[in-house]
């Protein structure tokens, strides 16, 4: 009855604490004192709750500022691991993952994402984004995209859609492939974490102890500049990093102008900022006119009939067009890429989210 105690606020107890559980314990306050910043869980919805909400509590108490990151398949478990198990995010795999990686492959539409958001609106900024980690194909792997840059459109929603952490798995910015056989983990473009091994674009950017940039071939360079752009954007613009978010497929679906297959677009405010946000997943360039509803500016509290544009903020080309309401807004997009457009606002948004 332990779930049932903590939901009704009633005090948990242990008699006794069972041995495991101990040891878990000091297997976690053991790498904890050596600084790590946080513990990835691995299949944590294996392991029974109550567990977790003892052993997250316990660490805490000692390391208040470390995290906790757990493996959660079972969207039916998500909030149980969160509130009962004191999990401070979650792995948003079988989402917004899943989903990303079919539409990259075009194996389903843009405005799946969607679904997505609405599925853990409520637990949204406690959701961990990414676009690879272990258990996953390389995006330029031949398993998945075979093309790096097939990645950005889906970078950019994964990192900007809302104000939850997005994961940034070592070489993905360089293109890795995962292209090794390696001794257990085979070729299966993954990369080991079973075998002593190093992956080629790391170990050629790396020199000396040292990271060398013109180790790097043109083509990682602009990969990796794409990736430190939106990461930066994702740390320093407040609408990006606070401000409320508001989907337009709803109104933009049956447009000829605008392809909900392959283009997803959203709005991020907040103060005197608002952004367009606008990805394409297609590989060909294409001009889309995006219809930003009245209700678009009621949501954020925007109170000028029209709002000049100020620039794009991937390449700080400038803008000079107005945004209006019930109106359509005209953008220009390369294949596999975004445009995130700044507009000066005054933004006093309502308090009933979305």
């Amino acid at each position: 009855n332990y779930g049932v105690d903590y939901l009704n606020n009633k005090q948990p107890h242990f008699s006794p604490v069972p041995s495991t559980w101990k040891k878990m314990l000091n297997i976690l306050l053991f790498w904890a004192g050596k600084n790590v910043d946080a513990f990835r869980c691995d299949m944590a919805e294996m392991v029974p709750v109550e567990f977790w909400n003892w052993a997250i509590g316990e660490v805490k108490k000692q390391f208040e500022g470390i995290l906790f990151i757990a493996e959660v398949y079972n969207p039916e478990q998500y909030r149980n691991y969160l509130r009962i198990g004191k999990f401070d995010y979650l792995y948003d795999k079988v989402g917004l993952y899943d989903t990303l990686k079919n539409i990259m492959i075009n194996n389903q539409s843009a405005h799946s994402v969607t679904g997505c958001w609405q599925s853990v609106d409520d637990i949204q900024s406690n959701m961990l984004n990414f676009l690879e980690n272990h258990d996953e194909q390389r995006i330029a792997s031949d398993f998945f995209a075979k093309n790096p840059f097939k990645a950005l459109p889906a970078l950019v929603v994964s990192a900007t859609m809302n104000s939850n952490p997005f994961l940034l798995y070592f070489g993905q910015e360089l293109g890795e492939k995962g292209m090794d056989s390696e001794g257990f983990s085979g070729l299966d473009g993954r990369t080991t974490i079973f075998d002593y091994w190093s992956i080629e674009s790391i170990r050629n950017w790396r020199n000396k102890g040292q990271y060398n940039e013109n180790l790097l071939s043109e083509e990682q360079k602009e990969l990796r500049n794409y990736y430190i752009k939106i990461l930066q954007l994702c740390n320093q613009n407040k609408a990006i990093r606070e401000g409320q978010f508001y989907d337009l497929m709803y109104v933009n679906t049956g447009k000829p102008d605008f392809n909900p297959h392959r283009q997803f677009a959203y709005m991020r405010c907040y103060e005197e900022e608002l952004l367009l946000i606008v990805a394409n997943f297609d590989d060909r360039p294409t001009d889309v006119n995006v219809f930003i509803p009245a209700h678009a500016f009621e949501y954020f509290g925007v109170r000028e009939d029209k709002i000049k544009a100020v620039k794009e903020l991937i390449t700080n080309e400038k803008y000079a067009a107005d945004l209006s309401k019930d109106s359509d807004f005209s953008v220009h997009i390369k294949g596999n890429n975004a445009v995130i457009v700044q507009f000066k606002a005054d933004c006093r948004p309502l308090r009933v989210k979305k």
